[in-house]
C-alpha cells in the first residue's frame, strides 16, 4: 500500500483531563491517525500501555473510540460481532466495557484516523439510540470532510492551548453528526465515481505538506486522465492541480496566522519550488502578499 498520509503521518496525542472539562459533558482523551505499511507489526509500540494491545488478544477500554479506515483494509471483531471484513471507507465504533480487536492485513496494511473519548453527552446518545451498539461497523464511504475533522482535532490536540478540550469537544461532535447522517441516509455508494474524487480529495489534504502527480493519481484509479479531471472539476468546481494548490493556499494562510514561522520556513514546508514561487502564487490568488496577510489579520486579531 502507498503511503498517502505524507507529512501527517503517524500524529498523534494523548490528552490530560481535568474536573472542569469532564464537567462539559464531553471529552477528549486521544486523537490521531497513523499509516501503517504492510508486513509492519501492529499497533506501533509507541502507544501507552492502556492502548497498546495484542490484536489475538484483543482489548477492553473504558471509554469510546471512533476508527476511520481510508486505505488498505483489514478485520474488525468484538463481544458483538464475529470477526468482520474491513474496507477503506469503513468506521469502526468502540464502547466502553466491550471487548473488540481490530487489525490491518500483512498484505495491504492501512491507514486510520481514531478518537478516544468520554462524558454524559455521548453516554445520553447511546441511551437515547442515537448510537448502536449492535452496529459496529458502519460503510460511510470516503468523505474529505470528516479528514479534515480528524485532522484539525489533531492539530488542536497538539497545540494544547486553554481551552483544547472544549474546542476538540465540538470538533468531536461535528464527527458524530456526520457520522450519524451519512450513515442513516447511506449518501455514498461503493465503487461509485463519487467515491474516486473523495478519495482523491483525501489524498490531497494528506500530502498537503508534500507533493502530487494528478496524472499519476488518475492512473491509480484505473481511469485517464481526461475523464478524472473533467469529473473531478463538475464535482469541486476545480481542475485536479488547482484544487491541491488551494488547499496549500488555505494550509499557508493558516500557518501565516498561527505560528511565528518566516515565510521561508512556511514555503519550505509546504514543498513550494521556491519563497518566490509561494509568494507569487499566494499573491495572485489571495491578491496580497503573505507578510502583508500576516499583519492584516494579526492586526485584526489585536483589535477585536
Amino acid at each position: 500500500m502507498k503511503n498517502t498520509l505524507g507529512n501527517t503521518a503517524n500524529g498523534f496525542k494523548y490528552l490530560l483531563v481535568n474536573d472542569r472539562d469532564k464537567k462539559y459533558g464531553l471529552y477528549v482523551n486521544t486523537v490521531g491517525c497513523q499509516s501503517v505499511h504492510p508486513n509492519v507489526n501492529y499497533p506501533f509500540k509507541e502507544h501507552p500501555t492502556g492502548y497498546y494491545f495484542n490484536p489475538q488478544k484483543g482489548r477492553v477500554l473504558q471509554e469510546y473510540h471512533i476508527v476511520y479506515i481510508t486505505e488498505g483494509s483489514g478485520l474488525f471483531s468484538s463481544s458483538k460481532l464475529k470477526e468482520q471484513e474491513v474496507r477503506k471507507g469503513h468506521l469502526i465504533m468502540l464502547y466502553p466495557g466491550q471487548w473488540h480487536s481490530y487489525k490491518p492485513h500483512k498484505a495491504t496494511g492501512w491507514n486510520e484516523y481514531y478518537i478516544g473519548f468520554k462524558g454524559s453527552i455521548v453516554d445520553g446518545l447511546l441511551e437515547n439510540n442515537f448510537l448502536d451498539r449492535d452496529n459496529q461497523l458502519i460503510d460511510i464511504g470516503l468523505n474529505e470532510e470528516l479528514v479534515k475533522l480528524f485532522a484539525r482535532a489533531i492539530e488542536i490536540a497538539k497545540a494544547d492551548k486553554n481551552s483544547a478540550q472544549q474546542y476538540l469537544s465540538g470538533l468531536l461532535f461535528h464527527i458524530l453528526g456526520m457520522v450519524l447522517s451519512i450513515s442513516r441516509n447511506k449518501i455514498f455508494e461503493a465503487n461509485s465515481m463519487d467515491q474516486i474524487i473523495e478519495q482523491s480529495k483525501i489524498m490531497m489534504n494528506e500530502k498537503v505538506f508534500d507533493s502530487v502527480d494528478v496524472e499519476q493519481m488518475a492512473q491509480q484509479f484505473n481511469i485517464s486522465y481526461s475523464l478524472f479531471r473533467k469529473v473531478f472539476k463538475e464535482y469541486t468546481g476545480y481542475a485536479p492541480a488547482k484544487y491541491y494548490q488551494e488547499l496549500k493556499l488555505c494550509k499557508a494562510k493558516q500557518l501565516l496566522l498561527e505560528t511565528s514561522h518566516s515565510i521561508k520556513e512556511i514555503a519550505f514546508e509546504l514543498n513550494y519550488r521556491s519563497t518566490e514561487y509561494f509568494f507569487a502564487c499566494f499573491k495572485k490568488s489571495v491578491g496580497i502578499t503573505p507578510t502583508e496577510y500576516r499583519s492584516l489579520t494579526r492586526g485584526e486579531e489585536k483589535s477585536l
